[in-house]
């Protein structure tokens, strides 16, 4: 187990109190395509999205620190992968603001988000660009003193909940980032298809979209860079919600083979299964290491921190894909039951390989940055 200072100790308390409050609605709540009222008021009250602003604007820190917020998203995916998610679009959809957001934007919008009174979406991925984000094709367009907005966004997280959306959009050569209120004239959502583990997602369209210069964030040019310091900080929390996940399979494994009996003994005791269960705790506690140590750099600043975020998730997400999948193999029909919580892992499991990063993506940057370090 890595170690854990009081101040992050007493955050994983309080994310374990507030998962216990969550716990009775976890089923219904990760089958929701729209916000489970319950688990938001829960959140709400908790006051966690505190952890995703500066303190200026209502946070609990002078800055947004990595480190809690991986514990809170590794110990609120244990339970219940919609309230993860409320909880992690929070930081996902209002870092920019933080990092580039004006005065006003910060003032307006980042106490909103330390409260949840906003839910925030970031909106990245088009229709035909996922991964390869320079080939967005919605654009910005400056007109007199404002910036008119045309494309589709698509797959965009907190969907028709969203207050906002921060926007990455092409603008000249170059890309920026704006600050989109939902209520926007010209802003609608549509439903995307039902994904095999629910999410709260919508289709984001924006059909001259027209706001004040103002609604940029940052300077003209740099919004690549801002998706990048996002990323930065929230691949590690991907990273830390799979901890969680593939730890909340090991413990329904667990808890069946140490009680159900096979050829006159319990199923843990057997070989093939023993080994299963090993190499899921030793691929557990593997992720758990490069997680945390990738938060703590990304908390101190250190150069690199992108492609050591980025091997977090990727090693992490693929660990608990593996754990799962032994864990399902090990509890045999009883793995297969709709909606029980290794049910649910499985289906949960699967698209982290994905969003925020592809594997295979992530592969391929990681690899450049080995590849420049030694040449």
């Amino acid at each position: 187990m890595f170690d854990l200072d009081e101040r992050y100790e007493a955050v994983r308390s309080e994310a374990q109190a507030v998962a216990a409050l969550i716990a009775p609605m976890s089923i219904a709540a990760d089958e929701c395509n729209d916000v489970h009222q319950g688990v938001l008021d829960v959140l709400r009250a908790s006051t966690l999205s505190q952890f995703m602003v500066p303190a200026e604007f209502g946070g609990r820190y002078p800055e947004v620190d990595p480190v809690a917020v991986m514990l809170v998203r590794e110990v609120l995916m244990k339970e219940c992968s919609h309230a993860d998610s409320l909880f992690a679009l929070q930081g996902i959809g209002s870092y920019a603001i933080s990092v580039a957001g004006t005065a006003e934007q910060k003032a307006e919008w980042l106490p909103k988000v330390a409260n949840m009174d906003a839910l925030a979406a970031l909106a990245l991925t088009e229709p035909n660009a996922g991964s390869d984000l320079k080939t967005i094709t919605t654009t910005a367009t400056v007109d007199g003193d404002d910036v008119v907005i045309n494309g589709t966004k698509a797959y965009i997280s907190n969907g028709a909940a969203a207050a906002f959306f921060t926007t990455f959009a092409r603008e000249g050569d170059g890309y920026s980032v704006f600050l989109v209120p939902a209520d926007t004239p010209g802003v609608t959502v549509t439903p995307v298809p039902e994904l095999i583990a629910p999410h709260v997602l919508g289709d984001v369209h924006y059909d001259n979209v027209r706001l004040p210069a103002s609604a940029r964030m940052g300077e003209p040019g740099l919004g690549l860079q801002y998706v990048l310091a996002t990323l930065t900080v929230f691949r590690i929390s991907v990273a830390g919600a799979a901890v969680g996940l593939a730890e909340a399979a090991i413990e329904s494994a667990v808890a069946h083979t140490t009680t159900r009996v096979q050829f006159g003994r319990p199923l843990a005791k057997i070989g093939p299964v023993a080994q299963m269960l090993a190499d899921a705790w030793t691929d557990l506690e593997a992720a758990r290491l490069i997680t945390y140590r990738a938060a703590e750099r990304a908390r101190d600043g250190y150069p690199g921190t992108l492609e050591h975020s980025s091997m977090a998730k990727l090693f992490a997400t693929e660990a608990c894909g593996r754990i799962v999948d032994r864990c399902v193999q090990v509890m045999g029909r009883w793995g297969l039951e709709h909606n029980s919580r290794i049910e649910r892992c499985y289906r949960q499991a699967r698209p982290m390989r994905i969003y925020e990063g592809a594997s295979e993506v992530l592969r391929l940057g990681i690899a450049k940055r080995l590849t420049e370090e030694m040449a």
